[in-house]
């Protein structure tokens, strides 16, 4: 499915942060709500089409995919109608996030996008029925506006939940060894955790052992606008 078995890097599109979940300190970052219960991430707004864009790129023509902090539910119904053949799952940990995927859905809605559920990754096992089988799992702008416990949580729910050929998809900024840091991720990393010291940029490598542990390889990494990468994580042992 990939280019090369290193890790390639390719320029798609957009910015940070539309997360809602685990707000233990300080602001997030800028939200809206409309009167119809939408809430509106002008960063989802950003990234939206360059998301479904890589999507389009990585997926094949059908499956069913698990949302994982889907937050203002942007992505969800972008991609969702950019994705015909996929059943989307979002969740969130957020009661208020919940009902504004819901809204999004009502407004923009696709035959495949599913009703949001409430998920915390924290909670394991995820409250999911034990049947449940995801070829895919996203998950955009979560890992460093939560705790680092959330990372390795995050992969241990993936791996339980795909198939075997299945991948988990990751969305924002990520420090990496031997390559240096933006100005603006280095302010933007600042920021977060002046906010709460359990945020952060997180360390790509860091982010990969916790994949390898729960059985989860990096299997590629795409280069996206505004310092933000697109990580995918297979399962061990089986081809992408």
């Amino acid at each position: 499915m990939f280019d090369s078995p290193n890790l390639t890097r390719q320029t798609l599109g957009s910015n940070h942060c539309d997360r809602a979940a685990w707000q233990t300190a300080g602001p997030m970052p800028s939200i809206a709500q409309t009167n119809d219960s939408c809430r509106t991430s002008p960063a989802a707004d950003r990234n939206k089409s360059v998301i479904l864009e890589a999507l389009q790129r990585l997926l094949p023509a059908n499956g069913r995919l698990l949302e994982i902090a889907s937050g203002t539910g942007q992505h969800a119904a972008h991609c969702a109608a950019g994705l015909p053949g996929w059943t989307w799952q979002p969740s969130d940990p957020d009661r208020s996030a919940l009902s504004s995927i819901a809204a999004w859905a009502a407004q923009q809605p696709s035959p495949g996008l599913q009703t949001p559920l409430m998920l915390d990754v924290l909670a394991e096992p995820w409250s999911l029925a034990p049947d449940q089988c995801f070829d895919a799992v996203f998950c955009a702008n979560m890992l460093h506006i939560a705790p680092w416990a959330c990372c390795g949580a995050l992969m241990r729910g993936a791996a339980s939940l795909l198939a075997p050929q299945g991948l988990l998809i990751t969305y924002g900024p990520y420090r990496v060894e031997g390559e240096p840091i933006a100005d603006g991720n280095l302010s933007f990393d600042a920021d977060l955790r002046a906010r709460n010291p359990q945020w952060g940029i997180r360390w790509l490598h860091e982010v990969t052992a916790q994949a390898n542990t729960a059985g989860l390889r990096l299997d590629h990494r795409l280069a996206m606008p505004a310092n933000n990468q697109l990580l995918v994580f297979a399962q061990a042992g089986q081809d992408a």
